[in-house]
Protein backbone atom coordinates (compact mmCIF):
# COMPACT_ATOMS: atom_id res chain seq x y z
CA UNK A 1 0.00 0.00 0.00
CA UNK A 2 3.11 2.77 0.91
CA UNK A 3 4.74 1.09 -2.34
CA UNK A 4 1.70 2.07 -4.19
CA UNK A 5 0.69 5.66 -2.53
CA UNK A 6 4.57 6.79 -2.86
CA UNK A 7 4.55 6.02 -6.64
CA UNK A 8 1.83 7.48 -7.43
CA UNK A 9 2.97 10.59 -5.48
CA UNK A 10 6.24 10.08 -7.80
CA UNK A 11 4.11 10.70 -10.98
CA UNK A 12 2.23 13.32 -9.38
CA UNK A 13 5.23 15.05 -8.63
CA UNK A 14 6.59 14.43 -12.21
CA UNK A 15 3.38 15.83 -13.24
CA UNK A 16 3.81 18.90 -11.36
CA UNK A 17 7.16 19.75 -12.67
CA UNK A 18 6.46 19.53 -16.23
CA UNK A 19 3.26 21.69 -15.67
CA UNK A 20 5.67 24.66 -13.98
CA UNK A 21 8.56 23.53 -16.84
CA UNK A 22 5.81 24.66 -19.15
CA UNK A 23 3.67 27.60 -17.90
CA UNK A 24 6.38 29.50 -16.01
CA UNK A 25 9.07 32.02 -16.76
CA UNK A 26 11.58 30.63 -14.26
CA UNK A 27 10.17 26.81 -13.90
CA UNK A 28 13.92 25.92 -12.05
CA UNK A 29 13.41 27.93 -8.84
CA UNK A 30 9.74 27.25 -8.20
CA UNK A 31 10.20 23.57 -8.32
CA UNK A 32 13.14 23.83 -5.72
CA UNK A 33 10.76 26.26 -3.67
CA UNK A 34 8.84 22.83 -3.69
CA UNK A 35 11.07 20.19 -3.26
CA UNK A 36 10.44 20.79 1.18
CA UNK A 37 6.38 20.31 0.92
CA UNK A 38 6.72 17.88 -1.87
CA UNK A 39 8.71 15.62 0.46
CA UNK A 40 6.44 16.46 3.68
CA UNK A 41 3.18 15.13 1.38
CA UNK A 42 6.00 12.02 0.41
CA UNK A 43 6.23 11.15 4.09
CA UNK A 44 2.36 11.68 5.42
CA UNK A 45 1.07 9.89 2.50
CA UNK A 46 3.83 6.89 3.30
CA UNK A 47 2.44 6.54 7.04
CA UNK A 48 -1.53 7.27 6.08
CA UNK A 49 -1.13 4.47 3.54
CA UNK A 50 0.58 2.15 6.17
CA UNK A 51 -2.37 2.90 8.58
CA UNK A 52 -4.96 2.17 6.25
CA UNK A 53 -3.09 -1.41 5.27
CA UNK A 54 -3.39 -1.99 9.41
CA UNK A 55 -6.68 -0.83 9.61
CA UNK A 56 -8.66 -2.01 7.18
CA UNK A 57 -7.43 -5.82 7.84
CA UNK A 58 -10.61 -8.04 9.10
CA UNK A 59 -9.37 -10.92 10.94
CA UNK A 60 -11.70 -14.43 11.75
CA UNK A 61 -13.05 -13.75 15.23
CA UNK A 62 -14.80 -15.87 17.36
CA UNK A 63 -17.67 -18.09 16.86
CA UNK A 64 -20.63 -17.05 18.86
CA UNK A 65 -23.80 -19.04 19.62
CA UNK A 66 -26.42 -16.67 18.62
CA UNK A 67 -29.59 -16.97 20.74
CA UNK A 68 -33.39 -16.82 20.63
CA UNK A 69 -33.88 -13.33 22.09
CA UNK A 70 -37.32 -12.97 24.76
CA UNK A 71 -39.86 -12.13 22.19
CA UNK A 72 -42.39 -10.65 24.75
CA UNK A 73 -45.77 -11.57 25.93
CA UNK A 74 -44.67 -14.72 27.89
CA UNK A 75 -43.73 -16.96 24.88
CA UNK A 76 -41.12 -19.24 25.23
CA UNK A 77 -41.32 -21.59 21.82
CA UNK A 78 -41.43 -20.64 18.49
CA UNK A 79 -41.90 -22.31 15.20
CA UNK A 80 -39.09 -21.44 12.42
CA UNK A 81 -40.83 -21.02 9.13
CA UNK A 82 -38.04 -20.13 7.19
CA UNK A 83 -34.86 -19.27 7.13
CA UNK A 84 -33.11 -16.60 4.75
CA UNK A 85 -29.31 -17.95 5.31
CA UNK A 86 -27.70 -21.06 5.02
CA UNK A 87 -24.14 -22.41 6.28
CA UNK A 88 -21.20 -20.71 4.72
CA UNK A 89 -23.51 -17.00 4.12
CA UNK A 90 -21.85 -13.64 5.28
CA UNK A 91 -24.34 -12.08 6.94
CA UNK A 92 -24.26 -8.03 8.23
CA UNK A 93 -25.76 -6.51 11.58
CA UNK A 94 -29.64 -6.03 10.43
CA UNK A 95 -29.67 -8.75 8.09
CA UNK A 96 -32.68 -11.31 8.34
CA UNK A 97 -31.77 -14.50 9.32
CA UNK A 98 -35.30 -16.37 9.69
CA UNK A 99 -38.70 -16.08 10.69
CA UNK A 100 -40.16 -17.55 13.41
CA UNK A 101 -43.83 -17.89 14.30
CA UNK A 102 -45.24 -18.03 17.94
CA UNK A 103 -49.06 -18.81 18.98
CA UNK A 104 -49.24 -14.87 18.60
CA UNK A 105 -47.43 -13.50 15.96
CA UNK A 106 -45.01 -14.02 13.03
CA UNK A 107 -41.63 -12.39 13.64
CA UNK A 108 -38.35 -11.47 11.34
CA UNK A 109 -35.29 -12.47 13.30
CA UNK A 110 -32.07 -10.27 12.68
CA UNK A 111 -28.39 -10.28 12.95
CA UNK A 112 -26.70 -8.57 15.56
CA UNK A 113 -22.93 -9.56 13.93
CA UNK A 114 -20.92 -9.06 10.96
CA UNK A 115 -19.87 -12.82 10.31
CA UNK A 116 -20.08 -15.84 8.68
CA UNK A 117 -23.21 -18.44 9.56
CA UNK A 118 -21.41 -21.82 10.83
CA UNK A 119 -24.26 -23.47 11.77
CA UNK A 120 -28.01 -23.86 11.89
CA UNK A 121 -29.55 -25.16 14.85
CA UNK A 122 -33.19 -26.39 13.67
CA UNK A 123 -34.84 -27.23 10.27
CA UNK A 124 -37.63 -25.72 9.24
CA UNK A 125 -41.10 -26.21 11.06
CA UNK A 126 -39.08 -27.37 14.01
CA UNK A 127 -39.77 -25.86 17.55
CA UNK A 128 -37.26 -23.38 19.08
CA UNK A 129 -36.46 -22.43 22.64
CA UNK A 130 -36.28 -18.84 23.93
CA UNK A 131 -32.94 -18.28 25.34
CA UNK A 132 -31.52 -21.29 23.09
CA UNK A 133 -29.10 -20.84 20.43
CA UNK A 134 -30.54 -20.65 16.93
CA UNK A 135 -27.30 -20.13 14.85
CA UNK A 136 -23.07 -20.01 14.98
CA UNK A 137 -21.72 -16.97 13.84
CA UNK A 138 -17.92 -16.66 13.04
CA UNK A 139 -17.77 -13.26 13.64
CA UNK A 140 -15.24 -10.54 12.73
CA UNK A 141 -12.25 -9.14 14.04
CA UNK A 142 -10.93 -5.74 13.56
CA UNK A 143 -10.11 -2.34 15.19
CA UNK A 144 -13.35 -0.88 14.51
CA UNK A 145 -15.05 -3.32 15.87
CA UNK A 146 -13.09 -2.80 18.79
CA UNK A 147 -13.42 0.80 18.75
CA UNK A 148 -16.88 0.34 18.56
CA UNK A 149 -17.52 -1.47 21.31
CA UNK A 150 -15.38 0.13 23.67
CA UNK A 151 -16.35 3.47 23.20
CA UNK A 152 -16.12 5.61 25.78
CA UNK A 153 -19.33 8.62 26.57
CA UNK A 154 -18.35 11.74 26.13
CA UNK A 155 -19.58 14.82 28.08
CA UNK A 156 -21.43 15.76 24.30
CA UNK A 157 -23.08 12.58 24.63
CA UNK A 158 -24.62 13.11 27.42
CA UNK A 159 -25.86 16.24 27.30
CA UNK A 160 -28.01 15.05 24.32
CA UNK A 161 -31.61 13.93 24.93
CA UNK A 162 -31.97 10.53 25.94
CA UNK A 163 -28.82 9.30 25.88
CA UNK A 164 -27.43 9.87 29.40
CA UNK A 165 -30.07 7.47 31.22
CA UNK A 166 -29.59 5.49 34.47
CA UNK A 167 -30.87 2.01 36.06
CA UNK A 168 -30.57 1.78 39.76
CA UNK A 169 -27.65 4.75 40.06
CA UNK A 170 -25.97 2.91 36.96
CA UNK A 171 -24.97 4.21 33.36
CA UNK A 172 -26.29 2.38 30.82
CA UNK A 173 -23.86 1.38 27.98
CA UNK A 174 -24.39 1.85 24.54
CA UNK A 175 -22.74 2.53 21.13
CA UNK A 176 -23.05 5.79 19.48
CA UNK A 177 -24.53 4.50 16.71
CA UNK A 178 -26.85 2.64 18.70
CA UNK A 179 -28.12 5.83 21.02
CA UNK A 180 -28.38 7.38 17.61
CA UNK A 181 -30.99 5.10 17.06
CA UNK A 182 -33.00 5.69 20.29
CA UNK A 183 -32.98 9.38 19.68
CA UNK A 184 -34.52 8.60 16.55
CA UNK A 185 -36.84 6.78 17.50
CA UNK A 186 -37.92 8.54 20.37
CA UNK A 187 -36.53 5.29 22.68
CA UNK A 188 -35.61 5.95 26.58
CA UNK A 189 -32.58 3.93 26.58
CA UNK A 190 -33.58 3.33 30.36
CA UNK A 191 -36.71 1.07 29.52
CA UNK A 192 -34.60 -0.90 27.19
CA UNK A 193 -32.90 -4.22 28.51
CA UNK A 194 -29.48 -4.90 27.27
CA UNK A 195 -28.66 -8.42 26.39
CA UNK A 196 -24.33 -7.32 25.62
CA UNK A 197 -21.79 -7.88 27.61
CA UNK A 198 -22.46 -6.39 31.27
CA UNK A 199 -26.37 -5.18 30.11
CA UNK A 200 -24.38 -3.52 27.12
CA UNK A 201 -27.69 -2.37 24.96
CA UNK A 202 -26.88 -3.74 21.28
CA UNK A 203 -28.99 -2.76 18.17
CA UNK A 204 -30.69 -5.71 18.35
CA UNK A 205 -32.34 -4.83 21.68
CA UNK A 206 -33.34 -1.69 20.16
CA UNK A 207 -35.25 -2.96 17.06
CA UNK A 208 -36.70 -5.82 19.50
CA UNK A 209 -38.20 -3.22 21.89
CA UNK A 210 -39.34 -0.78 18.86
CA UNK A 211 -41.36 -4.07 17.58
CA UNK A 212 -43.10 -4.95 21.18
CA UNK A 213 -44.07 -0.87 21.23
CA UNK A 214 -45.38 -0.70 18.00
CA UNK A 215 -45.94 -4.01 16.82
CA UNK A 216 -44.13 -3.42 13.77
CA UNK A 217 -42.30 -6.73 12.26
CA UNK A 218 -38.60 -6.42 10.82
CA UNK A 219 -39.38 -8.58 7.53
CA UNK A 220 -36.55 -9.03 4.65
CA UNK A 221 -35.39 -6.29 2.33
CA UNK A 222 -38.31 -5.55 0.46
CA UNK A 223 -38.28 -5.43 -3.74
CA UNK A 224 -37.99 -1.93 -5.33
CA UNK A 225 -41.75 -0.68 -5.85
CA UNK A 226 -43.05 -0.73 -9.59
CA UNK A 227 -42.98 2.55 -11.26
CA UNK A 228 -46.98 3.01 -11.00
CA UNK A 229 -45.64 3.57 -7.11
CA UNK A 230 -44.56 6.95 -7.90
CA UNK A 231 -47.46 8.00 -9.07
CA UNK A 232 -49.30 7.42 -5.67
CA UNK A 233 -50.31 10.39 -3.68
CA UNK A 234 -47.48 11.11 -0.40
CA UNK A 235 -49.28 9.38 2.75
CA UNK A 236 -51.45 7.13 0.93
CA UNK A 237 -51.33 3.26 1.31
CA UNK A 238 -49.60 0.59 -1.45
CA UNK A 239 -52.21 -1.14 -3.33
CA UNK A 240 -52.78 -4.33 -1.81
CA UNK A 241 -51.11 -7.35 -2.99
CA UNK A 242 -53.14 -10.31 -3.99
CA UNK A 243 -53.34 -13.35 -1.60
CA UNK A 244 -51.15 -16.22 -3.01
CA UNK A 245 -52.57 -19.42 -4.57
CA UNK A 246 -53.53 -22.10 -2.06
CA UNK A 247 -51.21 -25.52 -3.11
CA UNK A 248 -52.89 -28.13 -5.32
CA UNK A 249 -54.04 -30.61 -2.73
CA UNK A 250 -51.88 -34.29 -2.84
CA UNK A 251 -53.48 -37.62 -1.72
CA UNK A 252 -51.04 -39.35 -0.03
CA UNK A 253 -53.39 -42.59 1.32
CA UNK A 254 -51.47 -41.80 4.71
CA UNK A 255 -52.31 -40.98 7.96
CA UNK A 256 -50.38 -37.52 9.28
CA UNK A 257 -50.13 -36.64 12.88
CA UNK A 258 -48.23 -33.44 13.77
CA UNK A 259 -48.36 -31.42 16.75
CA UNK A 260 -50.66 -28.09 17.40
CA UNK A 261 -48.03 -24.86 16.55
CA UNK A 262 -48.72 -21.37 16.25
CA UNK A 263 -52.13 -19.45 15.85
CA UNK A 264 -53.73 -23.33 15.70
CA UNK A 265 -52.47 -23.94 19.22
CA UNK A 266 -53.64 -20.56 20.05
CA UNK A 267 -57.48 -21.58 18.73
CA UNK A 268 -57.61 -24.16 21.06
CA UNK A 269 -56.34 -22.12 24.03
CA UNK A 270 -59.12 -19.23 23.10
CA UNK A 271 -61.92 -21.48 22.45
CA UNK A 272 -61.11 -23.60 25.54
CA UNK A 273 -61.81 -20.58 27.68
CA UNK A 274 -64.89 -19.57 25.38
CA UNK A 275 -66.65 -22.17 26.04
CA UNK A 276 -66.90 -21.72 29.78
CA UNK A 277 -69.38 -18.34 28.44
CA UNK A 278 -72.69 -18.96 28.61
CA UNK A 279 -73.95 -17.49 24.81
CA UNK A 280 -76.87 -15.52 23.84
CA UNK A 281 -77.20 -15.69 20.44
CA UNK A 282 -79.34 -12.96 18.40
CA UNK A 283 -80.17 -12.74 14.73
CA UNK A 284 -81.68 -9.75 12.70
CA UNK A 285 -81.29 -8.56 9.29
CA UNK A 286 -80.53 -5.19 7.72
CA UNK A 287 -81.50 -3.49 4.48
CA UNK A 288 -78.24 -1.59 3.03
CA UNK A 289 -79.85 -0.20 0.03
CA UNK A 290 -78.74 3.21 1.09
CA UNK A 291 -75.70 2.29 2.00
CA UNK A 292 -74.82 0.62 -1.22
CA UNK A 293 -75.75 4.02 -3.33
CA UNK A 294 -73.63 5.94 -0.57
CA UNK A 295 -70.89 3.43 -0.86
CA UNK A 296 -71.25 3.68 -4.94
CA UNK A 297 -70.92 7.30 -4.47
CA UNK A 298 -68.10 7.63 -2.50
CA UNK A 299 -65.87 4.75 -3.76
CA UNK A 300 -64.00 6.77 -6.80
CA UNK A 301 -63.46 9.67 -4.46
CA UNK A 302 -61.70 7.48 -2.13
CA UNK A 303 -60.10 5.30 -4.29
CA UNK A 304 -58.43 8.67 -6.01
CA UNK A 305 -56.65 8.99 -2.38
CA UNK A 306 -55.10 5.62 -3.13
CA UNK A 307 -57.86 3.90 -0.16
CA UNK A 308 -60.38 1.32 -1.01
CA UNK A 309 -63.33 1.04 0.79
CA UNK A 310 -65.18 -1.67 1.37
CA UNK A 311 -68.46 -1.81 3.82
CA UNK A 312 -66.77 -2.93 6.40
CA UNK A 313 -65.03 0.44 7.70
CA UNK A 314 -69.10 1.76 7.74
CA UNK A 315 -70.05 -1.43 9.82
CA UNK A 316 -67.05 -0.58 12.51
CA UNK A 317 -68.17 2.71 12.93
CA UNK A 318 -71.38 2.06 13.56
CA UNK A 319 -70.76 -0.01 15.83
CA UNK A 320 -68.87 1.85 17.90
CA UNK A 321 -71.01 4.95 17.68
CA UNK A 322 -73.54 2.09 19.55
CA UNK A 323 -71.22 0.99 22.04
CA UNK A 324 -71.37 4.84 23.28
CA UNK A 325 -74.93 3.92 24.03
CA UNK A 326 -74.44 0.30 25.72
CA UNK A 327 -70.84 0.62 26.88
CA UNK A 328 -71.52 -2.68 28.80
CA UNK A 329 -70.94 -4.66 25.49
CA UNK A 330 -67.80 -3.09 25.42
CA UNK A 331 -66.41 -4.28 28.99
CA UNK A 332 -64.58 -7.29 30.27
CA UNK A 333 -65.55 -9.69 33.57
CA UNK A 334 -63.02 -10.57 36.03
CA UNK A 335 -61.97 -14.24 36.31
CA UNK A 336 -63.71 -14.24 39.36
CA UNK A 337 -67.14 -12.88 38.04
CA UNK A 338 -66.91 -10.22 41.25
CA UNK A 339 -65.87 -7.02 38.81
CA UNK A 340 -66.84 -5.51 35.74
CA UNK A 341 -64.53 -3.43 33.60
CA UNK A 342 -66.08 -0.66 31.18
CA UNK A 343 -63.67 0.13 28.59
CA UNK A 344 -62.32 3.62 27.56
CA UNK A 345 -61.22 2.78 24.05
CA UNK A 346 -63.26 0.87 21.37
CA UNK A 347 -60.84 -1.08 20.05
CA UNK A 348 -62.78 -3.41 17.49
CA UNK A 349 -61.37 -7.03 16.39
CA UNK A 350 -62.17 -8.25 12.79
CA UNK A 351 -61.45 -11.70 12.59
CA UNK A 352 -59.94 -12.04 9.33
CA UNK A 353 -59.14 -15.38 7.04
CA UNK A 354 -55.41 -15.38 6.01
CA UNK A 355 -53.01 -18.11 4.57
CA UNK A 356 -51.93 -18.73 8.28
CA UNK A 357 -55.72 -19.47 9.78
CA UNK A 358 -58.12 -17.51 11.37
CA UNK A 359 -56.73 -14.10 12.91
CA UNK A 360 -58.37 -11.37 14.93
CA UNK A 361 -55.90 -7.78 14.25
CA UNK A 362 -57.75 -4.69 16.03
CA UNK A 363 -58.11 -1.11 14.64
CA UNK A 364 -57.55 0.62 17.55
CA UNK A 365 -59.89 3.65 18.99
CA UNK A 366 -62.62 3.73 16.75
CA UNK A 367 -64.29 6.04 18.58
CA UNK A 368 -61.94 8.82 17.77
CA UNK A 369 -61.50 7.94 13.52
CA UNK A 370 -63.55 9.01 11.27
CA UNK A 371 -64.80 5.85 8.17
CA UNK A 372 -61.71 7.03 5.95
CA UNK A 373 -59.81 6.52 9.08
CA UNK A 374 -60.81 3.15 9.75
CA UNK A 375 -60.42 2.31 6.29
CA UNK A 376 -56.84 2.85 6.05
CA UNK A 377 -56.19 1.03 8.65
CA UNK A 378 -58.37 -2.00 7.45
CA UNK A 379 -55.73 -1.77 4.41
CA UNK A 380 -52.86 -1.66 6.13
CA UNK A 381 -53.90 -4.65 8.65
CA UNK A 382 -55.09 -6.83 5.36
CA UNK A 383 -51.93 -6.19 3.73
CA UNK A 384 -49.98 -7.25 6.83
CA UNK A 385 -52.86 -10.06 7.12
CA UNK A 386 -52.05 -11.82 3.66
CA UNK A 387 -48.03 -11.27 3.84
CA UNK A 388 -47.99 -13.16 7.09
CA UNK A 389 -46.42 -10.14 8.99
CA UNK A 390 -49.16 -9.17 11.48
CA UNK A 391 -47.58 -8.19 14.60
CA UNK A 392 -48.75 -8.42 18.29
CA UNK A 393 -49.78 -5.09 18.79
CA UNK A 394 -52.25 -5.83 15.87
CA UNK A 395 -53.37 -9.14 17.50
CA UNK A 396 -54.02 -8.15 20.94
CA UNK A 397 -56.33 -5.11 22.38
CA UNK A 398 -59.47 -5.81 21.47
CA UNK A 399 -62.63 -5.20 22.93
CA UNK A 400 -65.24 -5.93 20.76
CA UNK A 401 -65.45 -7.71 17.75
CA UNK A 402 -67.00 -8.38 14.61
CA UNK A 403 -66.50 -11.57 11.97
CA UNK A 404 -67.21 -10.35 8.35
CA UNK A 405 -68.19 -14.11 7.54
CA UNK A 406 -70.32 -13.04 4.96
CA UNK A 407 -66.61 -12.07 2.70
CA UNK A 408 -66.82 -16.08 2.24
CA UNK A 409 -70.11 -17.05 1.91
CA UNK A 410 -73.09 -17.86 4.36
CA UNK A 411 -76.05 -15.27 5.57
CA UNK A 412 -75.88 -16.54 9.62
CA UNK A 413 -73.45 -17.91 11.64
CA UNK A 414 -73.24 -18.38 15.79
CA UNK A 415 -69.94 -16.61 16.22
CA UNK A 416 -67.80 -17.37 19.85
CA UNK A 417 -67.13 -15.00 22.02
CA UNK A 418 -63.05 -13.96 22.21
CA UNK A 419 -62.57 -13.71 26.18
CA UNK A 420 -62.30 -11.31 28.07
CA UNK A 421 -64.58 -9.52 25.74
CA UNK A 422 -68.10 -9.87 26.02
CA UNK A 423 -69.79 -9.79 22.26
CA UNK A 424 -69.03 -10.83 19.01
CA UNK A 425 -71.38 -10.31 15.93
CA UNK A 426 -70.84 -12.09 12.28
CA UNK A 427 -71.99 -10.57 9.21
CA UNK A 428 -73.36 -12.72 6.55
CA UNK A 429 -73.41 -12.30 2.95
CA UNK A 430 -75.34 -9.03 1.13
CA UNK A 431 -77.66 -10.31 -1.24
CA UNK A 432 -80.48 -8.60 -3.47
CA UNK A 433 -83.69 -10.04 -2.64
CA UNK A 434 -87.53 -8.92 -3.13
CA UNK A 435 -89.01 -6.45 -0.04
CA UNK A 436 -92.19 -4.57 0.11
CA UNK A 437 -91.53 -0.74 0.29
CA UNK A 438 -93.55 1.57 2.14
CA UNK A 439 -95.97 1.59 -0.09
CA UNK A 440 -96.29 -2.02 -0.44
CA UNK A 441 -94.73 -1.92 -3.67
CA UNK A 442 -91.94 -5.10 -4.32
CA UNK A 443 -88.85 -3.13 -4.79
CA UNK A 444 -85.20 -4.90 -5.11
CA UNK A 445 -83.18 -4.55 -1.42
CA UNK A 446 -79.64 -5.26 -0.52
CA UNK A 447 -80.02 -7.48 2.84
CA UNK A 448 -77.40 -8.40 4.98
CA UNK A 449 -78.27 -10.68 8.30
CA UNK A 450 -76.10 -10.27 11.26
CA UNK A 451 -75.90 -12.83 14.10
CA UNK A 452 -74.91 -11.36 17.83
CA UNK A 453 -73.24 -13.46 20.77
CA UNK A 454 -73.46 -12.00 23.80
CA UNK A 455 -71.88 -13.34 27.46
CA UNK A 456 -75.28 -13.82 29.60
CA UNK A 457 -73.72 -13.40 32.27
CA UNK A 458 -73.55 -9.77 32.40
CA UNK A 459 -75.56 -9.03 29.16
CA UNK A 460 -79.42 -9.76 28.91
CA UNK A 461 -81.25 -10.19 25.49
CA UNK A 462 -83.10 -6.69 25.99
CA UNK A 463 -79.83 -5.10 25.91
CA UNK A 464 -78.28 -7.13 22.61
CA UNK A 465 -81.36 -6.35 20.81
CA UNK A 466 -81.64 -2.57 21.49
CA UNK A 467 -78.07 -2.21 20.42
CA UNK A 468 -78.73 -4.44 17.45
CA UNK A 469 -81.37 -2.19 16.47
CA UNK A 470 -79.09 0.96 17.05
CA UNK A 471 -76.65 -0.48 14.98
CA UNK A 472 -78.95 -1.05 11.65
CA UNK A 473 -80.49 2.31 12.03
CA UNK A 474 -77.00 3.62 11.25
CA UNK A 475 -76.64 1.64 8.58
CA UNK A 476 -80.19 1.77 7.31
CA UNK A 477 -79.77 5.56 7.35
CA UNK A 478 -76.35 6.10 6.51
CA UNK A 479 -76.98 9.96 7.35
CA UNK A 480 -77.82 9.43 10.88
CA UNK A 481 -74.23 8.56 11.71
CA UNK A 482 -73.69 12.61 11.39
CA UNK A 483 -75.61 12.95 14.30
CA UNK A 484 -73.12 11.01 16.64
CA UNK A 485 -69.80 11.66 14.74
CA UNK A 486 -67.39 14.16 17.09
Amino acid sequence: MAAVTRGSFGLFRLLLSHQYRRRCFRPQALVRSMQPLVSRCDRSLQMLGSRALHVSVARPGPIVQFKLSDIGEGIMEVTVKEWYVKEGDRVSQFDSICEVQSDKASVTITSRYDGVIRRLYYDVDATALVGKPLVDIETESSSDVIQEEDVVETPAMAREEHTHQEIKGHKTQATPSVRRLAIENNIKLSEVVGTGKDGRILKEDILNFLAKQTGAILPPAPPPPPPAAAARPVGTPAPLKPAPAPPKPVFTGKDVTEPLKGFHKAMVRTMTAALKIPHFGYCDEVDLSRLVSLRTELRSKVEGRGVKLSFLPFFIKAASLGLLHFPILNASLDEGCQNITYKASHNIGVAMDTSQGLLVPVVKNVQMLSVLDVAVELNRLQALGASGQLGTNELSGGTFTLSNIGSIGGTYAKPVILPPEVAIGALGKIQVLPRFDEEGQVVRAHIMNVSWSADHRIIDGATMCRFSNLWREYLENPASMLLDLK
